[in-house]
């Protein structure tokens, strides 16, 4: 069995971590794309993970963060790795997720004609604004092999019809938080003596990038006077500052803004807030974690993590500023999570991955 494993992002890093370190160099390759441009958003978390240095890493031109961007980068990425593809000549590529890197890496390994394996597939949103959606709607349609989270997923690849084999496995986003939190509080970069607060990320172009959603999001949370640690995206960062947001932000009472941080610094900070409030489709996962076991407000006008939503971790909060007010006092006042069970699995994902690979490879 030899797997080409395809990766570019901080999630696919995450979510890949767990199969990587139950392979080898002899039975798979690490391909990685450089797709965020910027080390704290990728191979710092290599690093952090103990993942083996990648096989071969690429070097992309950044252009603009435009729709004509994403388009030269998945381009440039196809081109760079049919070279790469050919010469490592895999039983299968696999990918994770729906970023530009898992699109690229699927295209081209069908067009050399090597069978895609699709780590977390039939994740949907229905929001055809997102441009992950485009992405995993695709891959799914030209994947071979078709690892779904969830009866629901996998529910949604059978009503769509894909051509590719079906398995459900649960996340491989639990697996890495039930080998990595033991070691939470010894590898994160800092300690905290305050204990009640909440946790917020904001990263998703649909909302940072609006000015109306993002002046309406900003203001949910400032007029909440609940106190939050607000780790942001650089992305974030610099549509704040476009927008003559960061300085408000900067000098509220309730809302501490700190530069991007690595995945152990995420998960201590997880595991002493009090609830949070995200856009991310993977902290919904990973909050549903036995060890986790937190609250998360979807700050979205959808949700392609429907299981967390019916199992009571997340609610889909919206964008306007008044729900999201009102929804972040409430939670405030009763955190608390009714539900014992968790939709994605119990950790051994990585594991069922793998002994399909091995099965018919």
């Amino acid at each position: 069995m030899k797997v080409a494993i395809v990766m570019g992002t901080r999630p696919e890093i995450i979510k890949l971590a767990p199969i990587i370190n139950k392979m080898n160099k002899k039975n798979s390759s690490i391909i990685f794309t450089g797709q965020h441009y910027d080390y704290d958003m990728s191979l710092r978390f290599i690093e952090e993970l103990g993942v083996r240095k990648p096989d071969y890493k690429m070097k992309l031109i950044k252009l603009q963060n435009t729709t004509t961007d994403r388009a030269t980068q998945t381009g440039e990425i196809i081109l760079n790795l049919a070279k790469i593809i050919t010469t490592i000549n895999p039983d299968t590529v696999m990918v994770q997720g729906d970023t530009n890197t898992v699109l690229a890496a699927s295209i081209t390994a069908i067009k050399c004609g090597i069978p895609v394996s699709h780590v977390e597939s039939g994740v949907r949103s229905y929001d055809w604004r997102m441009p992950e959606e485009h992405n995993r709607i695709a891959v799914d349609h030209i994947s071979e092999l078709l690892f779904a989270p969830t009866e629901e997923t996998k529910k949604t690849l059978h009503d769509e019809k894909v051509h590719g084999r079906i398995y459900v496995t649960g996340n491989t986003a639990i697996d890495a938080i039930e080998e990595n939190i033991r070691n939470v509080e010894d590898k994160a970069s800092f300690s905290l003596e305050k204990k009640d607060f909440v946790l917020a990320t904001l990263h998703r172009g649909e909302n940072v990038d609006n000015h109306a959603t993002l002046l309406s999001i900003v203001k949910g949370l400032l007029n909440s006077n609940v106190d939050m640690i607000f780790p942001a995206h650089p992305r974030t960062i610099r549509r704040l500052k476009e927008f003559r947001l960061y300085t408000k932000i900067k000098e509220s009472k309730n809302l501490l803004l700190i530069p991007a941080i690595g995945y152990f610094d995420m998960l201590y900070l997880m595991k002493k807030c009090s609830f949070i409030i995200s856009d991310s489709g993977g902290v919904q996962e990973e909050a549903t974690s036995p060890k986790i076991r937190k609250k998360v407000l979807v700050i979205r006008k959808t949700t392609d993590r429907p299981e967390a939503v019916k199992f009571g971790y997340s609610e889909l909060v919206g964008t306007e500023t008044n729900k999201i007010t009102h929804a972040i006092k409430r939670t405030d006042k009763n955190p608390k999570i009714r539900s014992h069970a968790t939709p994605y699995g119990k950790g051994n994902a990585s594991q069922k991955i793998i002994r399909v690979l091995e099965r018919i490879f």
